[in-house]
């Protein structure tokens, strides 16, 4: 399984993110729309080492 970290932009540091918080995050970022399937996007566009921005929070794979 993926562990994914978060950083706000207002944020210094990294944070590993379980998924149940990563599903809060992005409820919180995009209000209503497709929660899990933003989630599954955020997670194939990271794969590869990238990081990708969702409102003001940004998600990475850890250890990049």
């Amino acid at each position: 399984m993926m562990q994914i970290e978060t950083r706000y932009n207002y944020e210094k540091i990294w944070t590993p993110t379980q998924e149940r918080d990563l599903l809060k995050i992005i409820e919180e970022e995009v209000g209503n729309a497709d929660v899990a399937g933003t989630l599954s996007y955020i997670k194939e566009a990271i794969k590869g080492g990238k990081e990708i921005t969702v409102g003001s929070c940004k998600f990475r794979k850890k250890g990049v």
